[in-house]
């Protein structure tokens, strides 16, 4: 007997999903499908149904983490998880570890946590402007500046003491402008990009490369994102650079590691 996911009766489709979770795995409903065009650019979207194999529902040590950090942030629990095993595997790879574009310390807390475990000699650098998003242009579809300014260094810094990591360093400022100078000419290994907006995501990227090793990983968030198409226009123009290789994970990361 199939069991027709895409209309269940409620309670089938509760004690469906129950039986997923056990093994890991959740449901994701379907919907719509469009195109955008903006800027001469034609970008299309679609939901998808998918039982999603989901290993952090098994992860004690990264739900420990997870818990207090989740509502520090805005990036579902997916994508927290990626960044976490990310930076596992970072651990052979020279270099700090940076997050540009903090808001409330969720995702840095979740890499700082993991770069505690794995890379213990590295420095954790979280660079934001605590005054919300900046350089919002042209290419961007939402953001006009001053967004997500409800945050502030103590904020960050208290959730960071609550987990007990002292790896890292809260740098305020414009980034690469104010910032930059700080974290010095080091090696990064691992760098995630969470600033919405074209402009500051280019310019961030422009200061990472002469700083990134073979192998050293590069994620941006809200990659496909409708509200955050700048994003995914700069880095499908990375692609055809010939410094990175690209993975695509329909979950909104755009992955990147140095060629």
């Amino acid at each position: 007997m199939e069991l027709d996911v895409r209309s269940p009766s409620k309670f089938a489709g509760e004690l469906l999903d129950e039986c997923l979770r056990a093994f890991g795995f959740r449901l994701a409903p379907l919907g719509w499908k469009t195109e955008i065009t903006s800027g001469g650019l034609t970008y299309g979207y679609e939901d998808l149904t998918i039982r999603r194999y989901a290993p952090w529902l098994c992860d004690a040590d990264f739900q420990s983490v997870y818990q207090v950090a989740k509502h520090h942030t805005l990036v579902d629990v997916c994508r927290c998880y990626e960044l976490w095993d990310l930076v596992k595997e970072m651990q052979r790879v020279e270099g700090d570890v940076v997050e540009i574009g903090v808001w409330r310390g969720g995702t840095g807390a979740i890499i700082a946590s993991a770069a505690k475990r794995w890379k213990p000699s590295a420095t954790v650098h979280l660079c934001d402007t605590f005054s919300g998003v900046v350089k919002a242009g042209a290419l961007d579809s939402f953001y006009k500046g001053g967004e997500h300014a409800d945050t502030s260094v103590d904020l960050v810094a208290s959730l960071l003491q609550k987990l007990n990591l002292g790896n890292c360093h809260i740098l305020k400022g414009v980034f690469p402008d104010e910032t930059a100078g700080k974290i010095g000419d080091c090696k990064i290994s691992f760098c995630h990009i969470d600033v919405d907006v074209y402009e500051s995501a280019r310019l961030a990227v422009e200061w990472l490369v002469p700083r990134m090793e073979p192998g050293a990983f590069l994620v941006f968030d809200d990659y496909g994102f409708i509200s955050c198409r700048g994003v995914t226009t700069l880095v499908n123009e990375m692609r055809n650079d010939g410094l990175w290789r690209f993975i695509y994970n329909i979950n909104g990361h755009a992955i990147l590691t140095r060629k």
